[in-house]
């Protein structure tokens, strides 16, 4: 689990343009001078409502409906800026990137244009696009922590992890109370094995934010895959200590559970997890494994199915329901789930179908399965 520390950074505006004034005496004159002097004041006044606005939620309409006002009077890489902030917290990333542009060919060295324009292509999957602004963020302010954190979870995502570690040792050594820096180093730790470094790393965060469930959840992780269990599950309580709601943590703590032998502890557990998110594939895996465990096949194999009808493409669970259907003594139907699962990649339902089912493939021609 990921995150993005600040969707926007401290706005950084440029110096409003300086008046031309006029020192012509004609009353002709004097006139003209005052209606450019007017339509800044307009715009001034206009830009402080916006200002007021950003922090509110539910305001994001009025935002823009206030920077449309200002882009009627001039052009304004301010507005720009502050109508993309709004539009991207109602979802149109698109719409978001297009005045975050306008912004930047405005005032080319708007560092907080190009990191928001970067998060924006992040949310929408554009990765190599996202570098490219943090990049140019860091260009013209290099003290900008976010910018390395955001860009190294760009590149975690993009599998370089250890290029991910470098920028988020840079935001630490900009802010060493970056709690999501430590929390995210910690992420990329554990994604090249290092458990120990990642426990640190999420101790630090914790140290930063006692209130942060997802250190928590991950230090978890990786105290679990140290093989201390008891450890992990003393994390997994504090992530829902501190957050109830959090399916994932309920559904590791039943891992942790079910790895000490605690098969119906786990099951409780993973019960929440469904209870809270009835999408969560891996949990009804989980939960059929532990059902079976204690002898229900019938109740793993509904719960694989649950899991084939989230997820059509889960190998794990057409090869585990291919177990349990073996060992209701139903070699015909473990067979055609260890063929789909053989299909999706999974080399142990291979190894199965040459083994085990070839001569039921001779004698009982498989059916497509529905």
């Amino acid at each position: 689990m990921r995150r993005l520390p600040a969707l926007f950074a401290a706005l950084l505006l440029p110096a409003s343009q300086p008046l031309l004034l006029v020192t012509a005496l004609s009353t002709t004159s004097l006139l003209v001078s005052e209606a450019p002097a007017r339509a800044q004041s307009s715009v001034d006044a206009l830009l402080e409502k916006v200002k007021a606005l950003l922090d509110k939620k539910g305001s994001e309409q009025e935002v823009i409906k206030l920077a449309n006002q200002v882009l009627a009077i001039r052009q304004s890489g301010e507005a720009y800026f502050y109508r993309a902030y709004a539009k991207s917290d109602l979802g149109d990333k698109q719409g978001a990137i297009a005045d975050f542009n306008q912004a930047i060919a405005i005032n080319p060295k708007d560092a907080d244009a190009y990191y928001n324009r970067g998060n924006a292509k992040y949310y929408l999957g554009d990765k190599q696009g996202a570098i490219a602004d943090y990049n140019q963020a860091i260009a013209i302010n290099p003290q900008d922590a976010d910018a390395y954190n955001n860009r190294g979870l760009a590149k975690s995502d993009l599998g370089d992890k250890q290029g991910a570690i470098a920028d988020y040792n840079q935001a630490i050594a900009i802010n060493p109370k970056d709690a999501d820096a430590y929390y995210n180093r910690g992420n990329a730790k554990s994604d090249l094995g290092d458990n120990q470094g990642a426990i640190a790393d999420y101790n630090q965060a914790i140290a930063i934010n006692p209130q942060d469930a997802d250190a928590y959840n991950n230090r978890g992780l990786a105290k679990s895959n140290l093989g201390d269990k008891q450890g992990a599950i003393a994390d997994y309580n504090q992530a829902i200590a501190i957050n109830p709601k959090d399916a994932y943590a309920y559904c590791n703590r039943g891992n942790a559970k079910r790895d000490l032998g605690d098969k119906q502890g786990a099951i409780a557990d993973y019960n929440q997890a469904i209870a809270i998110n009835p999408q969560y594939a891996d949990a009804y895996i989980n939960r059929g494994n532990a059902k079976s465990a204690l002898g229900d096949k019938q109740g793993a194999i509904t719960d694989f199915i649950k899991a084939i009808a989230i997820n059509p493409k889960y190998a794990t669970a057409y090869r585990n329901r291919g177990i349990a259907f073996e060992e209701t003594g139903d070699i015909s139907s473990a067979c055609k789930d260890w063929r789909v699962a053989a299909s999706l990649g999974d080399l142990d339902a291979a190894d199965w179908v040459r083994k085990q089912c070839q001569q039921i493939a001779s004698t009982h021609p498989q059916k497509p399965l529905p």
